[in-house]
């Protein structure tokens, strides 16, 4: 009972936080019991009040720590998920601002949209790309609620895995036509670059990543539906925004996504 009363109330703070732009400290150092497991199910009852009070519709996933050293960085040998809402959604062209976001940061990606289900255990790379529609080139804003973007593996599960919103790119590849590991990516924040990387960053693949957590999902019976969107990890660092900031990347064969933001 004490765990199913901790999850509702770590659940309502957190959608509180993100509502009205506060700040929150970790909730590992005031439930002790707090672990990955639970986490995620704070995380699905966070997303049930989201759904609710804004009338949202799960629409994918998105993959936080997929890189090797960002798993060193906080003692995990595994990535972690969250759940992306249609509310989450933002389109290119649109000033965004930044009046609802605590401490945002902005990271490229390469989003997959699937055209059948994909359900664990056992789901391989071929899997993944044979059930993926297209690819795109993403950016995903994330804004984690916590007090100066500090938090542990089970803090940032249970808050969604910082999510915020998206937007996606317009050219539509199929994965046949492109190889996605060694596909060039520029990151550039006001005309200058400040990353490059390829696909290969994200866990040597991105649809290895997905794989993971296709495979991560069965557990709690759970899959990647069609029609989904899955963005698959960061392709390098994130970068912190701010007011006035025009955002792109490009990734070779797949085009590119610009974001600018306002007050």
């Amino acid at each position: 009972m004490r765990q199913k009363e901790s999850i509702e109330s770590i659940a309502t703070v957190l959608f509180r936080a993100e509502k009205e732009a506060f700040e929150v400290d970790k909730f590992v150092d005031l439930y002790p019991e707090l672990d990955a497991d639970m986490a995620y199910r704070i995380q699905e009852r966070l997303i049930a009040l989201k759904c609710k009070a804004e009338a949202a519709k799960v629409t994918g996933w998105k993959l936080g720590l997929t890189s090797q050293a960002k798993q060193q960085m906080m003692g995990v040998h595994e990535p972690v998920y969250g759940v992306l809402l249609d509310s989450m959604r933002l389109s290119e062209g649109n000033p965004v601002t930044l009046a609802p976001f605590i401490h945002p940061k902005i990271e490229p990606e390469i989003a997959f949209v699937f055209h059948r289900e994909l359900k664990g255990p056992g789901v391989s790379v071929p899997e993944v790309l044979a059930a993926t529609a297209c690819v795109m080139p993403a950016l995903e804003i994330i804004d984690s609620r916590y007090r100066n973007f500090s938090f542990t593996l089970a803090d940032v599960i249970a808050d969604n895995a910082s999510s915020s919103r998206y937007l996606l790119g317009e050219v539509h590849v199929k994965p046949d036509e492109i190889d996605m590991r060694l596909s060039g990516m520029v990151f550039q924040k006001n005309g200058k670059v400040i990353a490059t990387s390829t696909g290969a960053s994200v866990m040597g693949h991105p649809a290895r990543a997905i794989a993971w957590m296709a495979n991560k999902l069965a557990e709690s019976g759970q899959s990647i539906r069609p029609g989904e969107i899955v963005l698959s990890g960061a392709l390098c660092e994130a970068t912190s925004i701010a007011a006035g900031d025009t955002v792109t990347v490009s990734i070779d064969g797949m085009g590119s996504v610009t974001v600018v933001f306002t007050n």
